[in-house]
This record gives C-alpha cells, structure tokens and sequence, in this order.
C-alpha cells in the first residue's frame, strides 16, 4: 500500500476526493429536489382530488326512432 502512495501526493488525492464528494452529493440533493415526493422545500404537490377523477359519465341519451 505504501508503494501506491509514492506516486500520488496524498494531500492531493484527499482534496481531489473531497471535491468528488462534494459535487457527488449536491447533484443528488438538486435531482432530489427535482422530483415531488422527494421535495422538502415546497413540500409534496397534492394530486387532484379522487372526486373529480371518478366523476360518473353522463346519463345515456336514447336514440331517436324515424
């Protein structure tokens, strides 16, 4: 394992995977964001109420006789 770190400065290594994880994470909070369950600063958008979805058809007009 020594030998690794002979050919990558290890403060380097460090900073260059602090900054990986950094970007790592703030994509997934912004694609979290992005997305209606997972939004907690608007809160989650309600659907349309059942009631206007499963509203009954209309009554059936009966057909004229000639």
């Amino acid at each position: 394992m020594w030998r690794i770190w002979r050919l990558y400065d290890p403060l380097r290594a460090m900073v260059v995977q602090g900054i990986f994880l950094f970007a790592l994470a703030a994509m997934i909070h912004l694609i979290l964001l992005s997305t209606n369950k997972f939004n907690w600063l608007d809160g989650a958008k309600k659907p349309a109420p059942a009631s206007a979805q499963n509203s009954p058809m209309p009554a059936a007009v009966p057909a004229e006789k000639s």
